[in-house]
């Protein structure tokens, strides 16, 4: 599995920030400046673009661990680019150092780690949970 995919690889997910993904879109008193989830989902993005290609027909990747620090404020109107980078690679997991730049500054980093599943398995496993 992920043959191929190699230390080193990486990837980029661009978003503008809109007023959805600011943390005034859920307390209106707040500021319209770039959320932290919103932050480390692009982030996600960027890191399972990376790996699907390399996955097998009917897999999919899904976070397993995420450590980021959100470093500074965004607003609304800016372009934030999240770039994944593989670091480390164990069987299924995939581990990336991920950052995001604004226009301005780096203003997040960290790592995520990613692994690779089967869908069908997966979701054999949900319909298991849900039926109790």
């Amino acid at each position: 599995m992920l043959e191929g995919l190699r230390v080193g690889d990486h990837g980029e997910k661009s978003v503008e920030v809109t007023r959805e993904l600011t943390i005034a879109m859920h307390d209106p008193s707040l500021p319209e400046v770039y959320g932290t989830p919103m932050m480390i989902y692009l982030m996600e993005v960027a890191a399972a673009e990376v790996m699907q290609p390399f996955l097998p027909d009917g897999w999919i990747s899904v976070g397993v661990e995420v450590n980021v620090r959100h470093l500074a404020a965004t607003l609304k109107g800016e372009r934030v680019t999240a770039k994944a980078t593989v670091i480390e690679l164990a069987k299924n997991l995939v581990k990336f150092e991920v950052e995001a730049h604004d226009s301005r500054q780096l203003i997040g980093s960290g790592t995520h780690t990613r692994a690779g599943l089967d869908l069908e398995r997966f979701k054999r496993g949900l319909e298991r949970r849900e039926q109790g």
